[in-house]
């Protein structure tokens, strides 16, 4: 049976909804900036292969950073099993688990969440579920199959001695967003080696956008990749480039690691590490 909730009510609901969500998690919101009780809710299902997640977002075509900050991207990026998903008339509003389902007129956005008036309609799935249930999870079924995919990060396997699969790690098999937070593509990388020596601004490069900037495997960002980084903290974050020599890394380096380690033995002798 539906129930309807406002205020701190529907809040606590698609926290629990998130808390919750162990086989999938669709969220669709025009808008997304994460509260900081969202992030707590989901930062325990980042490395849970298991869970497949599906955001959608929309509007604002000629300027999508309006729609999905930098920040709540790379938060989603570190999903082991994650699509994103782009839909410029979108505006409804729509999170569901395996169990649970809850329409809303809130926004995945956080001066929502604490100053608007807004309500939700939750919906429980059971077996055989008619209705509300099955006929909001059919229709945004298709709004995500019609929706442009945007980012893909999935979980990859292997088969141990006894023939079951084990999880290895997970691979991003689309990636149109970095792009559009100012990422440098691995083609500038030589540009970029180039500007280091001519300019002098020094011998290491960002690991997240591969510009120069001043070698220090304390401190292996840019400014304003920093604050992006110092959003969520993760010091295992994988990036795209080696702070030694600009070169992508394919998500080999981070915080901890800003060296490939075919790197850190010239790094280690250059700079007496």
């Amino acid at each position: 049976m539906a129930k309807f909730v406002k205020g701190n009510q529907l809040n606590a609901e698609i926290e629990s909804l998130f808390e919750e969500a162990e086989i999938e998690l669709i969220i669709v919101s025009p808008f997304i900036k994460l509260h900081d009780r969202i992030v707590e809710a989901l930062k325990p299902k980042v490395n849970d292969p298991k869970l497949q997640v599906s955001v959608v977002y929309g509007k604002n075509e000629t300027d999508k950073k309006k729609s999905l900050r930098e920040e709540d991207f790379l938060f989603f990026s570190q999903f082991a099993n994650i699509q994103i998903f782009y839909e410029p008339r979108l505006h409804a509003k729509y999170y569901a688990n395996e169990d649970k389902g809850i329409l809303s007129s809130m926004n995945l956005y956080d001066f929502s969440q604490n100053n608007n008036i807004e309500f939700g309609v939750v919906s429980e799935f059971k077996l055989f579920s008619t209705g509300i249930e099955e006929d909001s999870r059919e229709y945004f079924n298709k709004v995500i199959d019609g929706a442009q995919l945007e980012f893909s990060k999935d979980p990859q396997y292997e088969k141990n001695l006894i023939g079951l699969k084990k999880y290895t790690h997970s691979e991003i098999s689309k990636d149109d967003l970095s792009s559009l937070f100012g990422g440098l593509k691995s083609n500038k990388t030589s540009t970029n080696k180039q500007k280091s020596r001519e300019s002098g601004i020094g011998e290491g490069f960002c690991i997240r956008t591969g510009e120069p900037i001043p070698f220090d495997v304390k401190m292996p960002y840019s400014k304003k990749a920093f604050q992006s980084w110092n959003y969520f903290k993760n010091e295992d974050f994988e990036e795209k480039y080696c702070h030694f020599t600009g070169e992508p890394s394919e998500g080999k380096t981070s915080m901890n690691k800003p060296i490939l380690s075919k790197n850190w033995a010239k790094a280690k002798k250059k700079y007496s590490l």
